[in-house]
């Protein structure tokens, strides 16, 4: 038989112990009392817990800070109210487990321990409820020492400085951005704002310095303001996002802080983070640095204080400072070439820096001279250029999302060259730039297998070999424009059959090459301003040619030729084009399918015989119309715009636009034109210039536009340039609305003394502006009434300069 072991225990001494526990503290016996007593105990705390709360509150809005002792136990309160949550949530299930009128436990060791919690957290409240007393809740409140960012000293940022600093003090302006590129000072500006908030007394409390850079997630930023606010700790490490945003909101609410984030690349979401949002009343600041203007709109900021490259005086001295007195005075001939490599930095103060440094130890001319020659050539050569600058270009390059924008930068990368720049292997490259440049000749072969886009426009280029024609088997694109110096194309250029865009405007060109018509694929092309050309033969053997630009080119003056070559291009979409006579213009207008082709068209040297404008009706998709020297007796044309509907397949309306496509007229030296009626039928009009029209009196007459009921001129004028005009004394005889006007120019107009404006023409007059010239002309402005005096006078300039060369057309102002 197995083994047993018996042990013998006195009854009466088991009974005593048993009962010994039941009684205990009556943690069995008194549970429902004490839930009881914890339910409406924890229920008074929490009244109390408020109460502290809006105390604090009150005084924190008045920039008090809470006391330690506050802050410990109003945690201690949200701690056991968790605590006491989460055990009554068991607490029907504990309570079932009683039996003899709740004096015993049908699961005695589970009810005893679950019945000293209560008791334990029933005591803790009581605690809490007796030191919640608090007489005072928060003291004055200590402002946090700034610590200086270390910085070097500025040179001719001292006005920005003090502008940016300014703006971000005033009580409007909780949100402040400064943008620039890379590399033009804006993290020296901003780490010289952070210092000037060490030099206030009692300012802010917290003033808070985070590099975000690219790429930087909520949790990263979060991190770095945690650490600034001393928030980290074992607890802080295991929370998640918006449990570490709760923390750095509780600690930031209520105080005055300046929160500085410098290098964003994308708007930062002060919410996520758990900012609060800078207002007047929380008198709060958040500024920071970026390279997009977008993203300061983005981060609320639409007024953002760019950061410019430095003006040629300032980056000389920041230039000088970094050479060094010693290796200027060395020569005096190096201080001229000194300030020729200065010019090559644009006033970027990371270049100027940069290469100052690199010459500060040269001191022969000879190396001066080798330093323009490599940054004029070969600039990544230059000592330090790829580690200091070039990466730094580099990583904003990278960034531009679009492939697009990426190609323009490139395009427009590599400027003042003489010649060709080295490629280490041109079958590789499918993109160059070389405009505005002094390029004279391209008369080496290059292997250009691969290219498909060359820009050669404003060069002096006066002749290129035809072998470095034939090697570009894949050009698309190719820009000779603005190069008076070509007077011929290579015979090779028939050979690029991949060509879809050629540009020969303002070139010296005669003809086209015999084998032009072999460019089957050719879409675009521009020959205007080709004052020389007298031959376009081949051009109507252009299959796919969809856009021809003709304005101003010589070849438009035999029209009956041209416009029979013209109608053998049976996919042409857009025409620009010249005309200085009634039979020219009888000739495009009566090929319905060519005067549906004009976008735009110039009216050049009209002397014999008055210009009938109804003629330009049948031209539906015009644009742009330029008049010049053109004599005009009187444009009477509104009889001949109704002759002119009523053959239309339209039933005539006399309201209906005929020019609903236009959006430019300039009018120039055009004598005879005593009114401009006629552009109430173009509703889309965007810019309207007027010079030097001696006869002009009025730009709408009323009494030809009183059966035009109903058309409202100017509607989508964006300028209106009126110079020159003796004898104009109306634009419109009652106030208009303008929409979208943002400059009106009256330049020598003496008689125009009112303008159609009342105090709800304009809606946006932030942004309008009127010039007015000379002064006695804007101070005698008469005004519809005292409002729209008031609205309007702090628009106008008096004084002006304006020097502007209209395009291609060589007058001196407008």
């Amino acid at each position: 038989m197995g083994n047993f072991v018996c042990i013998e225990v006195s009854s009466d001494q088991t009974v005593d112990r048993f009962i010994r526990f039941l009684r205990g503290k009556g943690y069995i016996r008194n549970l429902k009392k004490n839930l009881r007593d914890l339910e409406r105990e924890m229920e008074d705390l929490r009244a109390i817990k408020d109460e502290v709360q809006n105390k604090v509150a009150r005084e924190e809005t008045r920039h008090q800070q809470r006391l330690k002792a506050v802050q410990v136990w109003l945690t201690r309160v949200d701690s056991i109210d968790l605590q006491i949550k989460s055990l009554l949530s068991t607490c029907p299930v504990e309570l079932q487990k009683l039996c003899l009128c709740g004096l015993c436990s049908k699961y005695v060791c589970s009810s005893y321990n679950y019945g000293k919690s209560v008791f334990l957290l029933l005591e803790e409240v009581k605690n809490l409820k007796s030191e919640g007393n608090f007489e005072v809740v928060a003291e004055e409140a200590t402002t946090s020492k700034v610590e200086e960012r270390p910085t070097q000293s500025t040179i001719g940022q001292d006005k920005l400085l003090q502008m940016a600093w300014n703006r971000l003090m005033e009580d409007g302006v909780g949100i402040m951005g400064l943008h620039g590129m890379g590399g033009v000072g804006k993290t020296t500006l901003f780490k010289k704002i952070h210092n000037k908030f060490s030099e206030m007394a009692g300012g802010f409390d917290v003033v808070i310095w985070i590099v975000v850079s690219q790429g930087a997630k909520t949790s990263k930023i979060q991190e770095d303001i945690a650490q600034k606010l001393h928030l980290c700790g074992d607890e802080w490490i295991n929370k998640n996002e918006t449990d570490k945003a709760g923390d750095i909101y509780s600690f930031l609410k209520g105080k005055r802080f300046v929160l500085m984030l410098d290098d964003i690349w994308e708007k930062v979401d002060l919410e996520a983070i758990g900012v609060p949002y800078p207002t007047r009343e929380n008198g709060s600041k958040v500024a920071f640095t970026t390279r997009s203007l977008e993203v300061c709109g983005r981060m609320g900021d639409h007024e953002p204080i760019q950061v410019n490259c430095l003006e040629p005086d300032d980056a000389w001295e920041l230039f000088k400072n970094k050479v060094g007195y010693n290796s200027l005075r060395r020569d005096p001939s190096i201080i001229e070439l000194a300030k020729k490599v200065a010019e090559k930095c644009r006033g970027l103060p990371l270049a100027l820096s940069v290469i100052g440094e690199a010459m500060a130890s040269k001191t022969m001319v000879q190396e001066w001279e080798h330093a323009i020659d490599v940054l004029t050539t070969s600039a990544a050569e230059f000592s330090d250029m790829e580690n200091k600058i070039l990466s730094i270009l580099k990583y904003s390059y990278d960034n531009l999302v679009d492939e697009h924008i990426k190609s323009c930068f490139l395009y427009c990368a590599l400027m003042e060259l003489h010649e060709v720049p080295k490629v280490k292997d041109w079958g590789a490259v499918r993109r160059m730039s070389l405009m505005t440049n002094n390029i004279t000749e391209i008369t080496c072969k290059f292997n250009c297998s691969r290219l498909i886009t060359l820009f050669l426009q404003n060069n002096n280029l006066k002749n290129f070999s035809g072998e470095f024609i034939r090697s570009m088997k894949e050009l698309a694109v190719l820009d000779l424009s603005c190069n008076s110096h070509i007077i011929e194309l290579p015979e090779y250029i028939s050979e690029l059959t991949s060509l879809r865009f050629l540009d020969l405007s303002g070139t010296s060109i005669t003809h086209l090459p015999v084998g032009f018509q072999e460019l089957k694929k050719l879409i675009h092309l521009n020959l205007a301003y080709t004052k020389r050309l007298c031959s376009i033969n081949g051009i109507s053997k252009l299959p796919s040619l969809r856009v021809l630009k003709l304005q101003d080119s010589n070849v438009v003056h035999g029209y009956v030729s041209l416009v029979k070559k013209l109608q053998l291009l049976e996919h042409l979409q857009v025409l620009t084009i010249s005309l200085s006579t009634d039979l020219g213009l009888e000739q495009i207008s009566g090929v319905q399918r060519l005067a549906n082709c004009i976008n735009s068209v110039q009216m050049h040297k009209f002397q014999q015989k008055p210009l009938n404008i109804s003629l330009l009706v049948n031209m539906e998709n015009l644009c742009e119309l330029r008049m010049l020297y053109t004599h005009v007796s009187e444009m009477n044309s509104y009889k001949n715009f109704r002759e002119r509907r009523k053959n239309s397949s339209d039933l005539y309306n006399p309201t209906s636009p005929c020019f609903s496509n236009l959006s430019l007229v300039n009018i120039f030296y055009c004598n005879g034109i005593k009114d401009l009626t006629w552009l109430l039928f173009a509703p889309n009009l965007v810019e309207l210039r007027i010079v030097r029209s001696e006869e002009l009196e009025e730009i709408i007459n009323k009494e030809k536009a009183t059966n035009l009921t109903g058309m409202i001129p100017f509607l989508k004028l964006e300028s209106l340039r009126l110079n020159r005009l003796p004898k104009l004394e109306s634009i419109y005889w009652s106030p208009l609305p303008f929409p979208f006007l943002r400059e009106l120019t009256a330049q020598n107009c003496p008689k125009l003394r009112k303008l159609p404006l009342n105090a709800t023409s304009v809606p946006q007059v932030e942004e309008f502006v009127i010039y007015m010239d000379p002064r006695e002309q804007g101070n005698g402005l008469e005004w519809e009434d005292e409002d729209t005096k008031n609205r309007f006078l702090s628009s106008i300039n008096l004084v002006i300069n304006l020097n502007v060369i209209c395009c291609g057309l060589g007058f001196d102002t407008i």
